[in-house]
């Protein structure tokens, strides 16, 4: 009515239902149109009238709904004579116009009853969910035995076991609570598994630069790695330096994200600087496609078997934040920021999340600039066993223009914290 606020209410409302009938009719006809000859009880217009009959049936006496709810009875057993009618002739079980037709029937209360928004959000998802038939077998054709393992187990992890845990501090000489421990396993998994779905569903055929993008925002560790050890199996070391320094740079990426989740106060303080790196990396890749823009591009995935959703290693993953949280008050009360700036170097070298992660959430105990810098060193010093890695397990041909590269951001890395 604040849109049609000079227009009779019921004259609006009725214009709706009508309007919002005939859309969902008009989708049942393009979808049987190309069709060989089936049962159907009708489309467009039938369903136009459908919900001119449930209007009609509830402004009639709209406080107790009686007449209404016998009208449902009625169209359930009409309908109910037909899937009888189409299952012995058609030998077809579908009840998809069925439910159709009962959602089209209630659109009057929902008019008159509900936002206009919440009216518009059910019937736009009836068109698309009518009209993804299709798509949904395709994707459904993509699922392996694995796929609703994994989903129970992200919905264990996240939605049974974290709302279970306390929130009071371990003890005292472990000021962390265990929903301090598992909100952080949840926010790493659950970036993992975003890349995971990335991979498989949206992008599957990506070559390797996607794919090692993809692989960053899970492990930049476990896809440098993997890329330097494909290296020595495929004539395309261009493409795979691109990959591990396209890698690298998503790892600031998800820092960023989960410095963002955990504490925005410590993201705003690394957004420039990362966005420095960021910049830095994406320039030095662009140099590297363009110098190799004339050679054969091969399309081959990177996957990792490493599964984040795995009970062992969650459980991993939460004991090392929390020895990491207890390290890291230690070396702050009895070493300063100068040993928390050591421990962010020799922790660099492993898995940065779990560190990464007892800072973000130890700003009370810990300046914020200290966080800021152990984050850049902790970054800098990951990317330099990376580049070790690269240079012990990948060929000899990638050194030339890798090693540039991961020099550049480390030298960076070290003048910001110069600065800083």
């Amino acid at each position: 009515m604040e849109i049609f606020p000079n227009l009779p209410k019921e004259l609006v409302n009725f214009v709706f239902v009508v309007l919002f009938s005939l859309l969902i009719g008009l989708e049942q006809r393009r979808m049987h149109t190309k069709k060989e000859w089936e049962l159907l009880f009708g489309t467009d217009r039938t369903l136009t009238l459908i919900g001119i009959f449930g209007y009609i049936l509830y402004t009639i006496m709209p406080q107790t709904l009686w007449i209404f709810a016998g009208g449902g009875v009625l169209l359930t057993a009409l309908l109910g004579i037909y899937y009888f009618n189409k299952t012995k002739l058609n030998n077809s079980w579908g009840i998809t116009s069925i439910l159709i037709a009962l959602i089209t029937y209630c659109l009057a209360p929902l008019v008159y009853l509900k936002p206009l928004w919440e009216v518009l959000l059910v019937v736009v998802t009836i068109l698309i969910v009518v009209e993804i038939k299709e798509d949904l077998k395709k994707i459904t054709f993509k699922f392996d035995r694995n796929e609703f393992g994994l989903l129970a187990k992200f919905i264990i992890i996240s939605g049974i076991v974290l709302p279970l845990l306390p929130h009071k501090p371990i003890s005292d000489f472990i000021n962390i609570s265990l929903y301090q421990v598992w909100i952080s396993v949840v926010a790493v998994t659950g970036i993992s598994y975003l890349s995971y779905l990335l991979r498989k569903f949206v992008f599957p055929n990506s070559g390797i630069f996607l794919s090692a993008i993809l692989g960053g925002l899970y492990s930049s560790t476990v896809t440098t790695i993997i890329l330097a050890k494909k290296s020595k199996e495929e004539a395309n070391s261009g493409q795979i330096v691109q990959g591990i320094l396209g890698a690298t740079g998503m790892m600031y990426i998800r820092l960023l994200i989960l410095a963002y989740i955990f504490n925005t106060s410590v993201a705003g303080k690394l957004l420039p600087y990362f966005l420095i790196l960021i910049f830095l990396n994406v320039a030095y890749i662009g140099y590297l496609a363009y110098i190799n823009r004339n050679k054969t591009r091969e399309h081959s995935n990177v996957k990792s078997t490493k599964n984040p959703l795995e009970f062992k290693t969650a459980l991993l993953f939460a004991l090392l934040f929390a020895f990491f949280s207890v390290i890291t008050g230690f070396v702050m009360k009895n070493y300063g920021d100068m040993g928390i700036n050591i421990l962010s170097f020799i922790v660099g070298v492993t898995d940065i999340d779990p560190y990464i992660l007892s800072l973000f959430q130890n700003s009370g105990n810990i300046h914020l600039t200290s966080i800021v810098s152990a984050t850049i060193i902790a970054s800098a010093s990951n990317n330099l066993i990376k580049m070790l890695y690269a240079v012990i397990l990948g060929d000899k041909s990638m050194r030339k223009t890798m090693i540039p590269g991961f020099v550049g951001l480390i030298v960076v890395s070290l003048v910001m914290i110069w600065i800083f």
